[in-house]
């Protein structure tokens, strides 16, 4: 009985000291209980509930004598699409498109009479350049959408002007003409000109890489920080004295290279184990591999000097795991967010490296050039800012 009073006591006392610990540090208290569900609040606010409607170009031919003025095609757009733009050349759309500067382009029918004349269906093109899956999917169904609002419109029309389709198309009689050519004049062709196909794997196991690169970075490099002051080992680099800059540039480079050696595994295991597709240079995958190790180690750093134990470190590294699910575009488009959310969603470090990898291995070069230059940005005001808060920190007494 007496040793088990004793057992009991010392556990009790355990749990005390574990409690006390946390108390103390209302720091790690406040991250540990506001950080996730200031996330989810900010989620749950700045999410709009559906999918931005996509920046629509429709193609008119020159000699089809249609509007050209946006707005006049409103009785056609579908849901989920919104023509910004009516031109005449279908290559400067296509290459609008390329460019990422619009969604979809829709290509009118350049004889729709004739084809419905010798009893054959309309084809309205609908491309579109994704390599996201999930997209293509939605683009696709979109496309079938919109081609049953074409046939709606026209019969509209047609029985507003009392002729049409009841009695004869172009003169031909209703029976020669096959039926689901009747029941759907126009039909939706869709054309991906994206030049992998969507696939799950590939489109997120990059995001999935980029992620797991920035991750690894900050947790770790944030870890080591803390774990030398805690030990003292910073008392001895201000008597040593060892410089901030040295510290800070010994750190990048230990962590830079494992996070390298980790990127090249996996890239050669995404590539040549799981067949995921090289579109683009090697060495600008590895540059911008790069410039989201050095972005994610100042954040590690960053963490590293406003943490005052471990456990506080741990939690803010996976609250940044936790914002960079929600709003790097990983699970979600950026796009169907808020314009606030959408501005603190790009300074994540990983955002970009999703996007970059995505678009380089993929498409084979970089769509939104200025991502380059704002993880650039990003890997910069972080180190300098880490540089900066641990030289004071450094600095002699």
């Amino acid at each position: 009985m007496i040793q088990v009073t004793k057992s009991l006591t010392r556990t009790l006392a355990l749990v005390g000291k574990e409690l006390l610990e946390v108390v103390r540090r209302p720091g790690a208290m406040i991250s540990l209980v506001l950080g996730p569900f200031l996330i989810l609040a900010v989620f749950g606010l700045g999410y709009g509930g559906g999918r931005v409607a996509l920046r629509t170009v429709v193609v008119v031919p020159p000699d089809a004598a249609l509007p050209t003025d946006p707005a006049a095609y409103e009785a056609f757009q579908a849901r989920g699409l919104r023509v910004t733009e009516v031109s005449a050349n279908e290559v400067v759309a296509r290459q609008r498109l390329a460019n990422g500067a619009v969604d979809i382009v829709v290509v009118v029918p350049h004889d729709a009479r004739a084809s419905l004349e010798a009893g054959e269906q309309a084809d309205l093109r609908i491309l579109m350049n994704l390599t996201d899956p999930v997209m293509a999917n939605y683009a696709g169904f979109l496309a079938d959408t919109l081609a049953a609002e074409v046939n709606r419109e026209l019969y509209r029309r047609a029985a507003e002007e009392g002729r049409g389709y009841a009695i004869s198309v172009g003169g031909r009689a209703l029976e020669n003409i096959p039926p689901e050519v009747i029941a759907s004049p126009v039909r939706a062709a869709p054309e991906n000109i994206a030049p992998t196909r969507p696939a799950i794997l590939p489109f997120f196991g990059l995001a999935a890489l980029a992620l797991v690169l920035q991750h690894m970075a900050v947790s770790l490099v944030a870890l080591s920080v803390v774990r030398e002051r805690r030990s003292g080992a910073m008392d001895l680099f201000r008597i040593a004295p060892v410089r901030a800059t040295e510290l800070v540039v010994g750190k990048v480079l230990a962590y830079g290279l494992l996070g390298a050696l980790v990127a090249g595994i996996s890239a050669f295991l995404l590539v040549g184990v799981l067949g995921v597709p090289m579109l683009g240079s090697p060495g600008l995958v590895a540059a911008v591999v790069g410039l989201l190790l050095l972005a994610s180690l100042g954040l590690g750093l960053l963490i590293s000097v406003i943490s005052d134990s471990e456990r506080q470190a741990v939690q803010l590294s996976l609250l940044v795991l936790l914002a960079s699910m929600f709003f790097s575009g990983f699970v979600l488009r950026i796009a169907e967010f808020t314009t606030p959310v959408q501005v603190g969603a790009n300074l994540l470090p990983v955002t970009h490296g999703i996007g970059l990898l995505q678009d380089l291995l993929l498409r084979g070069t970089i769509v939104q050039g200025w991502q380059v230059a704002a993880l650039a940005v990003i890997a910069g005001v972080l180190l300098v800012t880490s540089w900066g808060l641990l030289r004071r920190e450094m600095r002699p007494a």
